[in-house]
């Protein structure tokens, strides 16, 4: 098991415009880094909603061409990313979600944890409702349906404000599309406008492609209904407070992204800054755990004085690599990642930064590289504090008992890294960055969940585990 951490899904829509199709299409690879199970896009022609779906990367889902199917004379479409978890992979829960209901054909793209989704399920079941996957996705769909209301607007208006945890919907029908963030904002949701067309997405690094102009975020709680007479907007889910993710900031989103209204880059490289405040050290160069590391380790070194330096190289065309089962096979999945560049490493005293320390077990077998390639020293600094606790609402955390900081003292890491020193930013010093500390959800840190959920059911997107 690679120590590597997974973001629930990326969400998109456009309403009007030419194209729409391709361009959902393009926008969405700038949302890849946000899941890479499966892709999916459905679109409407005012007639009819349509739905084309692959296991796979986005790419796969062009090659196949898939799109030409549903893009004739389309106005409207939404489309989902779904990230790659093991024993899931299943085109069952691939999104969009399609259905069709006494109101008529409706999709729905899903980023995020509806917590209650067992609590619901198992009613509906009670009372003869078949599913036809493990999704949490495909709960919403049937409490909408099963709604009793005059309007399909009105169903969705109700059905929502039973979810608990963390949601960012986006709803097709033939006419219309609804859009929808859970009222304590978990995920990062926003939208932009080209000419005549309305861009919704999970990042704003998917307007970029397209040249659509950020608006702004989709605010917690508010609830918008697109059609061709315009958009409307209005706050439907009311909480006391907000619970932006910060380990969006940490690891998930693309620097280049607005997120939670501001720059991920500005964001993550304060956190840089703030660790050489906090955790200094004495070395000859500052290296990145390449890529999400990358923008924390431009702040160390900014702050630190120390040389940045590119040490590691990834690979970002592994893929499905075979792998000799008589290796070690963590270790070569490590290896066939990352590459050292000896040339920078040997004789030095090196610090490296990464975002996040999980179980631990990549970052051994990165170290171990460092020294083969001649590091004298080796010092990690981590730009996030020790995670101790799971996620119940979006992202794919491992159990208490598989988390290193759990089992293991700082001391104790160390050694098992085979380091000189590890350092950590402290969760003060992480909340400081966002500027707005009272605004952001760090329970994997401090384990201070800002909503209830149940311990015995977790759901992740597309699947109910």
């Amino acid at each position: 098991m690679i120590d590597e951490l997974h973001e629930e899904c990326g969400v998109m829509g456009i309403f009007n415009g030419e194209n729409i199709v391709r361009n959902l299409a393009t926008g969405l690879y700038s949302l890849q880094h946000r899941g890479q199970e499966s892709a999916g896009i459905a679109a409407t022609d005012g007639e009819k909603v349509r739905v084309t779906k692959s296991m796979g990367l986005v790419s796969d889902l062009v090659e196949e061409g898939r799109l030409e199917s549903i893009a004739d004379n389309c106005f409207a479409a939404i489309g989902h990313v779904r990230y790659s978890t093991t024993g899931s992979r299943t085109l069952a829960n691939a999104q969009p979600m399609l259905v069709s209901c006494k109101w008529g054909f409706l999709a729905v793209a899903h980023n995020g944890n509806v917590t209650n989704a067992h609590i619901l399920r198992a009613e509906m079941e009670a009372d003869g409702h078949i599913f036809q996957s493990t999704s949490d996705s495909e709960v919403l769909l049937h409490e909408i349906s099963r709604t009793k209301a005059d309007s399909l607007k009105d169903a969705i208006r109700i059905a929502v404000q039973k979810f608990k945890g963390s949601f960012c919907l986006i709803f097709l029908t033939i006419d219309s599309m609804y859009v929808v963030r859970d009222g304590l904002g978990f995920r990062p949701l926003c939208f932009g406008k080209r000419n005549n067309s309305w861009v919704f997405a999970s990042e704003s690094c998917a307007f970029d492609l397209l040249g659509v102009d950020y608006v702004r975020d989709i605010q917690p709680g508010e609830f918008l209904s697109v059609t061709k007479n315009g958009m409307e907007s209005e706050h439907l889910i009311k909480k006391g407070r907000k619970a932006f993710c910060i380990f969006e900031y940490v690891y998930f989103a693309r620097p280049d992204s607005k997120i939670f209204e501001q720059s991920a880059d500005k964001v993550r490289r304060k956190m840089g800054k703030k660790l050489a405040e906090e955790s200094p050290v004495e070395a000859d160069i500052v290296i990145p755990c390449p890529d999400s590391s990358t923008t924390a380790a431009l702040g160390y070194s900014q702050a630190s004085g120390i040389r940045f330096e590119i040490g590691l190289l990834r690979n970002h065309y592994v893929g499905r690599t075979f792998i000799d089962p008589s290796q070690n096979v963590r270790e070569q999945k490590v290896k066939l990642k990352f590459n050292t560049i000896n040339g920078v490493l040997k004789d030095k005293r090196v610090c490296l930064v990464d975002d996040s320390i999980v179980r631990g077990t990549t970052l051994k077998i990165i170290c171990k590289m460092l020294r083969e390639a001649g590091a004298k020293e080796v010092h990690i600094r981590i730009a996030s504090p020790p995670v101790r606790f799971p996620c119940y609402f979006g992202m794919d955390f491992p159990s208490p008992s598989e988390l290193a900081a759990n089992t293991l003292a700082p001391a104790e890491i160390a050694k098992m890294l085979g380091v000189e020193s590890l350092g950590h930013l402290s969760v003060e010093g992480m909340r400081e960055c966002t500027g707005a500390p009272e605004n952001f959800c760090g329970a994997c840190f401090d384990g201070s969940y800002p909503e209830e959920y149940s311990k015995t059911t977790k759901t992740r997107c597309g699947e109910a585990i």
